[in-house]
């Protein structure tokens, strides 16, 4: 399973240890990865996603899932949140 945030494509990084004596050594600095249920309000739907903890923080600030999604562009969103969005855009547009 990759250690992407499926909402904001968040990533692993890489960097250095870097001993008392300034010796480096590669290491690898994940994403706060959590298995989360977000709500739809206009889907009246629960959807499952794997979330870091400050993509959570950036979609409750935006005012909720479908806000976030409408405004992320398609290649941050993983599959699944395409999905999700494709769904929520066909609901917007029977609506209006």
């Amino acid at each position: 399973m990759a250690r992407i945030c499926e909402l904001t494509g968040k990533g692993r990084m890489v960097g250095h240890n870097v001993s008392h004596a300034n010796n480096k050594t590669k290491r690898t600095f994940l994403p706060n990865l959590q298995n989360v249920t977000l709500l739809s309000d206009s889907l009246d739907q629960g959807f499952k996603f794997r979330v870091s903890t400050s993509g959570l923080r950036s979609v409750e600030h935006v005012g909720g899932l479908d806000n976030w999604l409408l405004k992320t562009s398609d290649d941050k969103l993983s599959i699944n949140a395409r999905k999700v969005k494709k769904a929520l855009s066909k609901k917007q547009a029977i609506a209006a």
